[in-house]
Formats: C-alpha cells, structure tokens, sequence
C-alpha cells in the first residue's frame, strides 16, 4: 500500500468495529492474511476476531521458550477453542543453550543484553515466520496505549520488519474490544 493508500484506509476505518477492521484486512490480503500472538491476554481477543473471518488464517507464534507455564496452558485452551492454525517458530537456540551460553535473560537496565536477547530469541524466529508465511496483511493485537512510542502508529501501517502492511483492530482502545467477545 502506498502513504496515500494507508491514509485514506485509516480515515475509513477510524470508527469501525475491530471486527469490521478485521474484515477489510483479510478482503485485502486476497487470501494471503496472517496473525501474530504472543499469547499474553489481549491476544485472545484478535485471535477471536481473526478466526470469525478467517478460520484457517496462519497465527504466528514465536515461542522462545522462556514463557510462564500459565501462558503455555493459556496458549492450549485457545488453540483448542479457536480451533488456531499455529504456525510455530523457534529460535535456533534453545532457551536452556543460549542460557549456558549467554547466561540469564538481561535486567532492564543491560539495554545491548536484551537488543542481542531480542534479535536472537524473537526477531529472528518472527523474520524466518514472516519470509516463509509471506502475508500480504499481518494482523497484530498493538494498542494504542501500551507505550508511547505506540501512540504515532495508525490502525493500518507500514513497518520496519516487514514491507506488509500491518493492521491492528483493536488499536484505538480496550474498552470497546473485550465487548465484543
């Protein structure tokens, strides 16, 4: 999509339906539209919608092996209730390998420590996921709220990761999202 396209695509969506939203990225995929989750709460809700329109859309998931077990158990009633099609990606090292290795995962304030944590242990697996699945749509949970570098993004945009475009339905706040599910 060009600047312009975006742009005139974020002034029709801006009052629409996370579910309305939905529906207009994966008509626009034209059959090539992916989800990505890390499977922390508000990820059920962009699941939820996703598989109304779509139910056999790919869900990228990077499971870099240092989740919580509530959010492996978390991860399994979803996938059996969404009926998900997981589409699995794990970095080349294993938790307990790049632990030997590297040692702990980095504190907050080791910022060069969690940038090589993050390039090895999820950008890479999330490229890998997005050359191979090859979405024209990637349809993501972000919200608005969630940080402040978050609070300039659009509904529909570009992004440094990917030359795809990059919707996200539930973007402009929570409240009106968990009402519908």
């Amino acid at each position: 999509m060009t600047p312009d396209q975006i742009a005139k695509a974020n002034a029709e969506l801006r009052n629409q339906s996370p579910l309305e939203i939905v529906r207009w990225a994966v008509a626009q995929a034209r059959g090539r539209a992916m989800v990505s989750t890390n499977f922390r709460p508000y990820e059920a809700v962009i699941l939820h919608l996703c598989v109304q329109v779509q139910p056999d859309i790919p869900v990228l998931w990077v499971d870099h092996g240092y989740n919580r077990p509530a959010t492996y158990q978390h991860a399994e009633d979803l996938k059996k209730r969404l009926k998900l099609n997981i589409k699995a990606y794990l970095p080349k090292l294993t938790a307990a390998h790049r632990d030997a290795v590297y040692g702990p995962i980095p504190i907050t304030d080791d910022e060069d420590g969690l940038k090589q944590f993050s390039a090895v242990m999820k950008l890479e697996p999330f490229q890998r996921g997005m050359r191979e699945l090859a979405p024209t749509a990637w349809l993501t949970a972000l919200r608005k709220v969630q940080n402040p570098n978050r609070a300039g993004l659009d509904i529909v945009s570009r992004t440094r990761i990917s030359t795809r475009s990059r919707s996200t339905p539930c973007f402009t706040g929570a409240t009106r999202t968990w009402r519908i599910i």
